[in-house]
């Protein structure tokens, strides 16, 4: 797995949307990204919820969703973009370089962080150079469990393999493409299969 110091691959992400976010359209705002669901505004609601929550906060929160994570994070994200977009943006700005997180592994944060910036930038034609070592280390965190993302399941009995990084995992026939496309594909992405290529590609799509 890649070395990375996490929170500051987190900070540098959450710091990079804000900047791209910061001249968006009343219509931009409510574009639809890659989550089903979600526009442009409640996406970062999301993330904003997730820069605040404790694992006491999280567990209260599931608690009072009658114990339905995808409940309470929808809860969660529509209270954050409950305002204007602009207070909800200076919110995620002032928690930039928060430090707190919902239980569970810190690279879970690197991965949300990266994963749901690119389900806003793309729908809205924008694009990031992300750190090569923070995308092969969400890339290698998700494929290696089931939780929520199911990244082990969707890539079992696969070669994945970068074509601009030096990473390649797993065993099987390949599906190979640009790092990011492959990251995304992990994380269950449609979006991540442009780009990619290699006999093991229709099992792949197929688990999306």
């Amino acid at each position: 797995m890649a070395k990375i110091d996490p929170w500051q691959v987190i900070h540098a992400e959450r710091a990079a949307l804000a900047e791209d976010l910061s001249a968006l359209t009343p219509e931009q705002w409510a574009t639809p990204t890659l989550c089903p669901a979600w526009d442009v505004h409640h996406l970062l609601g999301h993330l904003v919820s997730s820069a605040r929550l404790t694992p006491p906060t999280f567990f209260a929160g599931l608690a009072g969703s009658r114990f339905r994570f995808h409940e309470m994070t929808a809860k969660n994200a529509a209270a954050e973009a409950a305002g204007a977009p602009a207070a909800t943006l200076a919110e995620f700005r002032r928690l930039g370089t928060a430090t707190s997180k919902p239980p569970g592994p810190v690279l879970a944060m690197v991965g949300e962080n990266v994963v749901h910036s690119e389900d806003i930038r793309r729908p809205l034609g924008l694009s990031r150079a992300y750190p090569t070592d923070a995308l092969v280390a969400t890339a290698d965190f998700y494929r290696r469990s089931n939780l929520l993302i199911g990244g082990k399941k969707r890539t079992a009995g696969l070669t994945l393999r970068a074509e601009d990084a030096d990473w390649v995992a797993g065993s099987g026939p390949e599906v190979t493409g640009p790092m990011l496309s492959l990251t995304l594909a992990v994380a269950g992405r449609a979006g991540g299969l442009e780009g990619l290529a290699g006999e093991g590609l229709p099992v792949l799509s197929s688990r999306l």
